[in-house]
């Protein structure tokens, strides 16, 4: 099945959780909260040691997961179990290290065979893509490309072989909270619907229902990281009823949009 089936009803809500924070079974008990009450595609992030486009928040989820002994093995037998309570598509976001050293074949095999769907690897430059692309798509695996406000004239090129969703990164910088988003998001999504009709989700600092409300006007869906994660931080192992009561809220919001038409 393909991820964009996560568009099918109309704005999709992205959320994203790093597996192993605190521990792998709240990372379970969170993607069935999270499925349950209206996230439309999940990303499960596999930590890493060095994390470049991830903010404090995220950073210090990767090093709280690595430090309670998480491994790769761990995550896939946890999706494999997770894959059995939800339909919700499932990608991976994790950096190429992680890959590499399990070996890129092995991982998509094995992550396929779990029942993820697609891949997000963001220190991968769109000019490497097809390394990665290749042996995911051997495996049914989608690669989802990423694009960001300095992408400029390389925006078409990298939408037209998108697959899935096309990842639009709405700040410069790492992720995180942030007050307000000052990038021009409907110039950025308009651009990639004149090459392709793949979905355009925007991530990198949404972080309250009304920003996730704004931003999908001009988007397909919006992605929503560090706000969760900081709940996980909080509450940890009893993190699940405050995350799912932030879901309910932003599912809320993405159904009362109404996209705004584009100018003629």
């Amino acid at each position: 099945m393909s991820i964009a089936r996560a568009f099918d009803r109309g704005k999709a809500f992205i959320a994203f959780i790093t597996c192993g924070d605190p521990c792998l079974e709240t990372t379970e008990e969170l993607v069935c909260a999270m499925a349950r009450e209206g996230v439309d595609l999940i990303e499960l992030g596999i930590p890493f040691s060095d994390p470049t486009a991830e903010g404090p928040t995220i950073q210090d989820a990767n090093l709280r997961a690595l430090s309670g002994g998480v491994t790769t093995d761990d995550i896939l037998e946890m999706v494999t179990r997770v894959r059995g309570k939800v339909s919700v598509p499932l990608v991976f976001m994790t950096y190429a290290n992680v890959v590499y050293s399990y070996g890129a074949e092995r991982f998509c095999a094995e992550a396929a065979q779990a029942g993820i769907e697609g891949l997000i690897l963001p220190d991968v430059p769109f000019e490497e893509h097809d390394e990665f692309a290749r042996i995911c798509d051997a495996h049914g695996i989608e690669l989802v490309s990423m694009i960001a406000p300095t992408s400029h004239d390389r925006i078409a090129t990298i939408a037209r072989s998108a697959k899935g969703f096309v990842y639009c990164v709405s700040s410069l910088g790492v992720t995180g909270v942030r007050s307000s988003i000052a990038t021009d998001v409907g110039a950025m999504t308009s651009l990639v619907r004149e090459v392709t009709d793949v979905p355009v989700a925007v991530g990198f600092g949404i972080s309250t229902p009304e920003q996730a409300a704004t931003i999908a006007q001009d988007a397909d869906g919006v992605i929503i990281g560090s706000a969760i994660v900081r709940l996980v931080e909080r509450d940890g192992r009893g993190s699940a009823p405050a995350v799912a009561r932030f879901v309910r809220d932003v599912r809320a919001a993405l159904d009362e949009v109404i996209e705004v038409p584009a100018p003629v």
